[in-house]
């Protein structure tokens, strides 16, 4: 077994006053970053995803701007891996598959933004590209989202989604129990 931690999406768009503001996007990426200490104090694999908005109608995360920057609380170091994506997969036309199988990875710790649509996506694909997946739960960030009219606050949504990949695709933890191991 050999793992990797993925990052996904932490960036500046998401936090406070950015145009796509999630709900507790600093208390995600403050849990995160404890994930992130430790793949980094024992040396193992860590790989950031950014997305970078290539739709013509998108309100965030365009090339080049501050928005779309990976957040100080996760930044990553000249060693880390940075995968750019276009899609809420991670794995969908990008490098990230290739580089992890070169790497003989095979467990993934995942953690990011925004639960609902690319952590979500993310992990399944994962699955069923045949890696073993564990995602942190309290460093993960989702918002509120709207149905027929009805809205489903973020923690509804964080605890459907993340109860859904239970099932078959993850391993759900909070940062403390994974930093217990």
């Amino acid at each position: 077994m050999k793992n990797a931690l993925l990052i996904i999406d932490v960036q500046n768009d998401y936090f406070e006053t950015g145009p796509a503001e999630l709900v507790a996007p600093r208390e995600a990426s403050i849990n995160a970053r404890l994930i992130l200490e430790r793949f980094r104090n024992e040396n193992r694999p860590v790989i950031h995803i950014q997305h970078i908005s290539t739709r013509p109608n998108s309100t965030y995360f365009f090339p080049g701007t501050t928005g779309a920057g990976i957040h100080e609380n996760v930044y990553p170091t000249p060693t880390e891996k940075i995968v750019v994506k276009h899609f809420p997969n991670s794995f969908r036309e990008t490098e990230l598959l290739g580089y992890l199988k070169s790497m003989e990875i095979t467990d993934l710790v995942i953690c990011g933004m925004m639960t609902h649509m690319c952590v979500d996506a993310t992990t399944r694909a994962a699955k069923d590209h045949g890696f073993n997946c564990i995602v942190i739960a309290d460093a993960c960030a989702t918002k509120d989202l709207e149905i027929n009219g009805r809205k489903v606050k973020a923690v509804d949504v964080q605890a459907a989604f993340l109860s859904a990949l239970t099932h078959f695709y993850a391993t759900v933890e909070t940062a403390e129990q994974y930093l217990r191991n």
